[in-house]
């Protein structure tokens, strides 16, 4: 039996598409044939052959319209977006050291480039009756850490949200959406995390993955996710193997969330 995504000469466009998950699901797309848009503050020294990269800023709107209208100039359309894009610059002190300058940074990071991007490309998907939309949340929006993550924590629980009103409002008119929540993904950020920790702690890397894991109140698993298993659910859940899948929230954490 063959288990052909079907996503031969599909228009996929990626945010954040030049490390980590983003990076990944770029491949993974190329790879299942379709055709792919990655954006990224700076194109890459190095970027993937068939792919191609807008350069914008997407927390910005003005960085969004540059998206929108290179999607238009190449496409018109797309029938695929993934908003990968977030993070977090927020310190650490718990809420005291959050002021409205962090706090809407973290908003502006994690929230308002799919808020745009879908305002922006959601009326040509909804103008052709098809479509699929993924938003990457995070688990933090269920397991916050107060130290450190409070206002990363809020905006992706804040894009969940958002992610399934708007699939209640879009679905009926044929376009799916999705959110998938990663845990901690072994990312080139969070290899450096890792190893930090591991020299300020005087053990080594597996040891810093440990300090990592305890944090999150230990992976069954025993390891981080990687960037290419992120990937491959992506891209099952935007192929047409995946139509009857929406509003739902796919969560990839090697089972660090506690509860169902």
């Amino acid at each position: 039996m063959s288990f052909d995504l079907q996503l031969q000469g599909q228009r996929a466009l990626i945010t954040g598409g030049t490390k980590g998950v983003g990076a990944a699901v770029v491949s993974a797309l190329r790879s299942a044939g379709a055709q792919v848009m990655a954006t990224a503050r700076a194109v890459p020294v190095q970027p993937a052959d068939g792919v191609l990269y807008v350069a914008a800023d997407i927390t910005t709107a003005q960085g969004v319209e540059t998206v929108a209208q290179s999607v238009l100039q190449h496409w018109g359309s797309v029938d695929t977006l993934v908003n990968v894009v977030g993070g977090s610059s927020a310190p650490g002190g718990g809420f005291a050291a959050l002021d409205d300058v962090q706090w809407f940074s973290e908003i502006n990071q994690n929230l308002m480039p799919a808020v745009r991007l879908d305002r922006a490309l959601l009326p040509g998907m909804l103008a052709r009756g098809s479509g699929v939309i993924v938003h990457v949340s995070s688990i933090q929006r269920l397991l916050p850490l107060p130290e450190s993550t409070t206002a990363y924590a809020a905006a992706k629980a804040a894009l969940s949200t958002y992610s399934k009103a708007l699939s209640k409002e879009v679905t009926p008119q044929g376009v799916r959406v999705l959110s998938v929540a990663p845990g901690w993904i072994e990312t080139e950020a969070s290899v450096a995390l890792a190893q930090r920790l591991a020299d300020q702690a005087g053990t080594d890397y597996a040891g810093g993955q440990r300090i990592i894991m305890q944090s999150l109140g230990g992976i069954p698993l025993g390891r981080p996710a990687r960037p290419q298993e992120v990937a491959d659910l992506i891209t099952f859940l935007v192929s047409p193997r995946a139509a009857a899948i929406s509003g739902s929230e796919h969560i990839i954490d090697g089972g660090t969330v506690p509860t169902v």
